[in-house]
């Protein structure tokens, strides 16, 4: 049989093999970038109040951002603006008046994302005590937190008038409330997300308490920022770093607002200490302090960052007024770009925790 040719076909068939070899995946594909490696040291230990972050490391927002993320954790004798300071991370997260204090000491440390549109921060005390507000303090005995977390407190006993160092005892709180649950402390430092609830767990009531909220006061201060150092930001690949972290920790705040539950599982895998029920009230606090975000998560309010500045100076915090450079909205905003999904929040609504032990 005579084989017909088809000098057409032929051309079209070589043309294509051609084609084919040259956009083979040995001939184009690159072999992945090093994934760039960061640390972020957190505040305190494992628990919700850094769950987006594990968020974001349990569901790949930072491996999609071609980072490899080390969460260290904090403690009691952590300080995390020394240890960003000194190296030992390229992240940390402060409290405003935290961060402005280091600065007003010279460590040029930037905030670069405000996770926390509100403050958490309380003064406990029990009815009996008849403390019923700031003024109620004189001649007591008032536990506080070290490292940056007293400033709250100071302030507003500042703006009452009242000398922390003579017209009261102050009583360096451990990070428990053993001493108020035994009533060796007239009044304990507490957040409305952690040390409020293990009040109520050890089978106490809010009706039992006297509250002193320092954002009622008017002396609370910007909390739980994301910051690093200026030194850090000089470098461009480091700048992109910057915003790759942001916007995968900005996912993972945004899974942890729709998916609650997950997050507190999440959490309790990483660090099962506090407890599942405990993390849950956790969690469900934490949604209210950033949801909703007007303007998007991490973009810092200006109008906030001036009442914090201004109550840091006004009351002691701080000896020269704070600038403008101490935060950056830059590497926040261009996270948020490229983000798709709601950042704000503005529909979220909290669930109703009931937390083991407590009484009604």
């Amino acid at each position: 049989m005579k084989t017909r040719t088809y000098p057409l076909l032929a051309t079209l068939v070589a043309v294509a093999i051609a084609l084919g070899a040259c956009s083979s995946p040995a001939a184009t594909t690159a072999a992945p970038a090093t994934p760039d490696k960061v640390s972020l040291q957190l505040k305190w230990a494992t628990q919700a109040q850094f769950a987006g972050y594990y968020a974001a490391l349990d569901q790949g927002f930072y491996k999609a951002q071609n980072l490899d993320v080390t969460i260290l954790e904090g403690g009691a004798n952590i300080a995390p603006e020394q240890v960003v300071a000194s190296g030992g991370a390229q992240f940390g997260l402060d409290w405003m008046g935290s961060l402005l204090s280091s600065r007003d000491q010279k460590v040029n440390l930037v905030n670069i994302a405000q996770v926390f549109q509100r403050g958490a921060i309380l003064e406990l005390s029990w009815k009996s005590s008849n403390i019923n507000g700031v003024d109620g303090l004189k001649g007591k005995t008032v536990g506080v937190w070290g490292f940056g977390n007293e400033f709250d407190l100071y302030a507003a006993l500042a703006k009452h008038n009242i000398n922390k160092d003579t017209d009261l005892s102050i009583f360096q709180q451990p990070f428990d409330m053993n001493d108020f649950l035994n009533h060796k402390i007239d009044a304990a430092a507490a957040m409305t997300y952690n040390e409020y609830a293990q009040v109520l767990e050890a089978g106490h009531s809010p009706s039992e308490l006297n509250v002193i909220n320092f954002t009622d006061e008017g002396t609370a201060m910007l909390e739980d920022g994301v910051f690093t150092t200026a030194d850090w930001l000089k470098d461009a690949k480091n700048q992109d770093i910057a915003v790759r972290f942001l916007r995968a920790s900005f996912q993972g705040w945004m899974y942890c607002r729709d998916n609650q539950a997950a997050c507190v599982d999440i959490v309790v895998k990483h660090g099962p200490a506090l407890g599942k029920n405990h993390q849950a009230w956790m969690m469900n606090e934490i949604n209210k302090l950033i949801w909703p975000s007007p303007a998007g998560i991490g973009l810092m309010d200006q109008a906030a960052w001036q009442r914090t500045a201004d109550t840091a100076l006004k009351f002691g915090v701080i000896k020269t007024a704070a600038t403008s450079d101490s935060y950056t909205t830059d590497y926040a905003t261009k996270a948020l770009a490229g983000i798709t999904g709601d950042t704000k929040g503005a529909s979220w609504q909290p669930i109703t925790v009931t937390l083991d032990g407590a009484k009604p």
